[in-house]
């Protein structure tokens, strides 16, 4: 073999790996399964209406058997919730829509970035609407009690319908009573999020959990908005408070 054919070996190539890409900050609050904030917002908000649904599946079960009863004995119903305050009854339904509008105001400072003390500010405000709320109630549950019109071996009626007036009260302890739980649930949760926000948690890329809260809120105030209709305005005068 010729020399200038002997084994010849080209001069190897040096090979450097391409520079890692730079990969953005991402957020602290950005959770590692989830791969930006928007997708972990629209899972959360997601979870939420879920969530929501199981209520009304809840409360429907409650609303049905109202609406069942009252069939049997509209006459024994319209004669018991006669027995209700309206002054007071529409006076929650106002705190209510106020502390709505409170949150709606709070969700949208913590989207907006505004400082610590007005996402605080209207949260505040909407725990003292829903302190206001159960003092009302409180209030309502006490006079039943003084004039013994709470369902059981000591509930008496002087009406012509005693039976369906039992049954009446007997639903509405167990809608307002439920409604009432989950407005002292949303208090503390509406605590724990104006803590946080005190906290500088929330920014405009990271205030999910204002939102959620807000839905849960909404959701409350919705419920009565149908709970006052149906005990309280079945007809006939108007008794204050």
């Amino acid at each position: 073999m010729p020399e200038s054919q002997s084994s010849y070996q080209p001069a190897p190539v040096a090979i450097h790996p391409a520079p890692a890409a730079e990969h953005p900050a991402t957020h602290p609050w950005l959770q590692h399964h989830f791969d930006s904030m928007e997708q972990q917002a629209e899972a959360s908000t997601l979870g939420m209406w879920v969530f929501l649904c199981t209520e009304i599946l809840f409360f429907g079960g409650l609303f049905m058997a109202y609406l069942v009863y009252r069939h049997a004995s509209p006459e024994g119903f319209q004669e018991a919730s006669h027995e209700l305050s309206r002054l007071w009854g529409t006076t929650n339904t106002l705190v209510l829509i106020c502390s709505s509008l409170t949150m709606a105001l709070g969700v949208r400072a913590a989207q907006t970035n505004q400082s610590r003390k007005v996402i605080v500010g209207w949260l505040g405000a909407t725990i003292v609407f829903g302190i206001g709320f159960l003092g009302i109630k409180a209030w309502e549950y006490y006079d039943k009690f003084v004039h013994h019109h709470v369902p059981g071996p000591n509930f008496h009626w002087d009406g012509l319908y005693p039976k369906p007036a039992e049954q009446f009260y007997s639903l509405y302890f167990a809608m307002t009573g439920l409604h009432a739980l989950h407005m002292i649930i949303g208090i503390g949760i509406m605590t724990v999020i104006a803590v946080l926000a005190w906290k500088n948690t929330f920014d405009e890329e990271y205030f999910t959990p204002v939102e959620v809260a807000g839905l849960y809120w909404h959701f409350v105030d919705i419920v009565w908005i149908f709970l006052f209709p149906l005990l309280y305005l079945i007809g006939g005068h108007f008794k204050g408070a």
